[in-house]
């Protein structure tokens, strides 16, 4: 009985020593170092211990048993593993056998690596030249970033900007500041100029759109944008300039006035004016002191508002004035639960009246936000869009509600006074009929009825004049084409072979010709009356983009459409003009030239 149990207990102590062995191997193993230097196949199986610091004694890492090696020669470890690992030294012999791999076989057998060629490895050092392709194309590049992310042209002496361009191509050799300013950015200029006065001269109707703004070292400036459709029906908008000009400009900031004194009553626009000025300045007292931002962002959680920042007013930005009162409105009990916390502040905390003075005008104000913003695009039709807003704001979002206060009423019915009146100019109400006239949405819906027939009449008229004007043109080409050229007589020029006539041209009619005629006012009246006839599509559709694919069903009225739907709402294009313009004189390059202003604004604007 005991030996049975002694047998048992040697039966499961072997996996245990089998374990156990396979352990003091692996660990023997990776105790063994590598040969220093080896590059010969035999050196995957034979290692040296730590102690062995000469590395003269190899040790085989299949059997670990020590093999005489005097010099460092593997003719005897060859020998070892042909006699005692037969496996191991077939798979060296294939190994050696390979062409490729030769005798560093420890080497290619973990990675397929080929020695570069000594003209590869003095190319990788050499830097491009000049001339190159690739230089050009890296350095126009880094012009392209200069203009279009309106960096200064210094940056290209920053060394960390220096550094990511040689990480990036360590061969390109970067030109300095001077090379930018005086070589690169005037010829980017120029090809960009080129390429805009291509676009432009083509173009047959365009509008203008200008503005006048002060840089940071007081030198006046005025920019000129040109809007027009291209052959695509695409929208495109190019600055043309921003010229130095050193006039009195004070006619925005008069009509600017003038829009202030029409939104109130004389008897109740100082209370309004006392409680924006209460709003800016409780507004001014949070963004210059950062305890104030942390309280209020504590008073905030508990009241459950939402973590917003206060906004300032900009007098450069479109209603940033309604956003400031809106976003005060809304953080109200905050604001005066920390500002009564302070002595200091307690005199700013507003009163009901202020508040309610604000609410009033937000109420009113609030809705054209809205209108304003989307009115100032440039990359879609927005002057035909006047028309029906105006429409939208007599009658329904500027009308007198039920609720409204006395203050709500007078700003609403002030602000439709202003825009009536700016509207009603004979000039600019004919522009804006033709406008809508023209938008496959709208046509004569929000013309009024009296006007109709006349702006019909007025849009057959412009049709006729347009057509006459390019008759001649058409006519002078239409000749040029069939003339017979002056040396077909030659007898030393090659005669152009004699076309087969085809039997479609035995009917055809004596006179008929192959150019089409040009339409008569009866034409075009008609082709008008069946454009208005047609069923307009929905509000939400792109004009051009249904223009460009009924062109072909109305042509005449299309050349009226190209006219008139190029025409912005507003000056906003200028006034981005303005913006990036702020971006590039900054307070470090305060002292640019007028003319290193003009290509620099061309160039970001127009890249």
């Amino acid at each position: 009985m005991l030996k049975t149990m002694d047998t048992r207990q040697v039966a499961v102590s072997c996996p245990d020593m089998q374990q156990t062995e396979t352990a003091t191997q692996a660990a023997q193993e990776e105790a063994l170092l590598p040969k220093r230097g080896g590059t010969s196949v035999i050196w995957l199986h034979f290692g040296f211990n730590s102690t062995d610091t000469e590395q003269k004694t190899p040790i085989c890492k299949l059997c670990y048993k020590t093999i005489p090696a005097p010099h460092g020669n593997t003719t005897n470890l060859f020998y070892h593993l042909q006699k005692a690992h037969e496996k191991e030294y077939s798979r060296i012999q294939k190994i050696r056998a390979k062409p490729s791999c030769g005798t560093t076989g420890a080497i290619w057998e973990k990675k397929n690596y080929s020695q570069p060629k000594i003209q590869q490895s003095f190319a990788q050092g050499t830097p491009y030249e000049k001339t190159s392709q690739r230089h050009k194309q890296i350095t126009e590049a880094i012009s392209r970033y200069i203009c279009k992310g309106m960096a200064p042209v210094y940056v290209v002496e920053k060394d960390s900007f220096r550094d990511l361009v040689k990480v990036l191509d360590p061969r390109y050799v970067m030109p300095g500041r001077k090379h930018f300013s005086k070589v690169e950015l005037p010829r980017l200029y120029d090809a960009c100029r080129a390429k805009v006065e291509k676009d432009v001269c083509s173009v047959m109707h365009y509008a203008l759109t200008t503005d006048l703004w002060t840089s940071r070292d007081t030198q006046p400036y005025m920019s000129v944008t040109i809007h027009f459709i291209n052959k695509d029906w695409t929208l495109c908008a190019r600055c043309l300039q921003t010229a130095y000009f050193p006039e009195d400009h004070t006619g925005g900031m008069l009509a600017q006035e003038n829009a202030l004194k029409a939104l109130t009553p004389v008897s109740t626009k100082q209370a309004v004016e006392r409680a924006v000025g209460v709003c800016k300045k409780v507004v001014s007292a949070f963004s210059k002191s950062w305890k104030k931002k942390r309280e209020l962002a504590k008073v905030q959680a508990v009241l459950g508002l939402p973590p917003h920042q206060l906004i300032h007013e900009s007098p450069t930005r479109w209603g940033s004035r309604q956003m400031m009162i809106d976003r005060f409105l809304e953080q109200e009990k905050a604001l005066s639960q920390v500002l009564l916390a302070d002595k200091k502040t307690r005199h700013l905390v507003p009163s009901w009246q202020d508040v309610a003075l604000l609410e009033s005008l937000n109420k009113a104000l609030g809705p054209l936000f809205e209108f304003t913003d989307a009115l100032s695009g440039e990359s879609y039709v927005s002057v035909s869009f006047l028309k029906p807003v105006l429409h939208l704001f007599n009658n329904e979002i500027l009308s007198q509600k039920d609720g409204d206060t006395e203050l709500t009423k007078a700003v609403k019915d002030g602000i439709l006074k202003y825009l009536n009146e700016k509207y009603d100019d004979h000039a600019t109400n004919n522009l804006l009929d033709m406008a809508t006239l023209v938008d496959p949405r709208f046509k004569t819906a929000y013309i009024k009825e009296e006007r109709v027939e006349f702006i019909k009449m007025r849009a057959a008229a412009e049709l006729v004049d347009m057509v006459g004007a390019t008759a001649p043109e058409s006519a002078q080409t239409a000749a040029a084409s069939s003339s017979p050229p002056a040396a077909e007589d030659d007898p030393e020029l090659p005669r152009p072979t004699k076309k087969k006539k085809s039997l479609g041209s035995y009917f055809k009619k004596a006179g008929q010709s192959t150019t089409h005629s040009h339409p008569s006012r009866a034409s075009i009246e008609l082709e008008l009356s069946m454009y208005l006839q047609t069923p307009g599509p929905d509000s939400e559709t792109d004009p051009l983009e249904r223009w460009k694919q009924h062109e072909t069903n109305f042509p005449s009225v299309a050349r009226l459409a190209r006219k008139y739907l190029c025409i912005p709402a507003t000056s906003s294009s200028s006034e981005r003009a303005f913006s990036a313009s702020g971006n590039i004189i900054t307070c470090k390059r305060s002292c640019l030239k007028p003319n290193t202003v003009d290509q620099l604004v061309f160039l970001a604007l127009n890249l």
